[in-house]
């Protein structure tokens, strides 16, 4: 199984080391409309959630969210895991130090798994060849009654040209065929799953890991694009495949 998971990842322990070790702005606030807040309030008022464990979120950025604005206790499951870190996030953000529950461990270990009400990741299975293997791991967590709640990038629009164009080596380390609302929808229904909802999510918005490697010339196109994109999507409010950042699933077992 061990062959197996590395074979299946398109990332290792070292690029997530160094990822982190590149990023200087880790510790910074979560306030109440981060990412995806809408996702997590609208599920937790709809369904009784009581805890959640979050999938390869490391440093934990949306166990805090759940933890600081909607009293859940949450956990924190990664591969790569730095507690002085995760210590620093909770005191930056008023939140008890140890709040969040941290595990260092593998997905696909096969030993017997803790169960939850809410199971998600937030730019994981993307990382993976194998997308139905990897979203089956999530299940093994989740508790009879549980929720389990996906999202990942969007790079088949404009997001996923730059990403391609002027950043190849983070590009190259997704799964792309992995974007599809419709492949995840079948996975979710292979896997006994009532979708709850999938589709694309927010409005507009690209990003490059490497940016401020970039010349100046691609830092201007950056520029005009995200303005041009935010223009365009401010007078067409939809989402979609061209212009929306992320891709979002949710269900329960049947």
């Amino acid at each position: 199984m061990e062959t197996q998971a590395i074979e299946n990842n398109l990332t290792d322990q070292q690029f997530w080391a160094n990822y982190w070790d590149s990023k200087t702005d880790i510790l910074h606030e979560i306030g109440p409309h981060y990412v995806f807040f809408d996702v997590f309030r609208k599920i937790i008022a709809k369904h009784s959630i009581k805890n959640s464990i979050e999938l390869g979120g490391f440093p934990g950025y949306f166990s805090l969210f759940l933890t600081k604005y909607l009293n859940k206790q949450a956990t924190l499951l990664d591969f790569f895991i730095h507690p002085k870190i995760i210590n620093e996030l909770e005191v930056f953000n008023n939140v008890p130090k140890d709040s969040i529950r941290f595990i260092q461990g593998d997905l696909f270990d096969e030993s017997e798994r803790e169960k939850y009400d809410l199971v998600f990741s937030c730019g994981l299975i993307e990382h993976f060849q194998n997308t139905k293997d990897v979203v089956r791991r999530h299940v093994d967590f989740l508790s009879n009654d549980g929720i389990l709640l996906l999202t990942l990038p969007n790079f088949t629009g404009v997001n996923g040209w730059f990403q391609r164009k002027f950043d190849r080596e983070n590009y190259d380390k997704h799964n792309i065929s992995s974007m599809d609302p419709m492949l995840l929808t079948r996975i979710f229904e292979d896997l006994g799953f009532e979708v709850e909802h999938c589709g694309y999510y927010g409005k507009f918005s690209i990003w490059l890991e490497n940016r401020q490697q970039q010349n100046m010339a691609v830092k201007m196109l950056f520029r005009t694009v995200w303005l041009a994109g935010k223009m365009i999507t401010k007078l067409l409010n939809f989402e979609s495949r061209i212009f929306s950042p992320y891709i979002v699933i949710w269900g329960k077992k049947k």
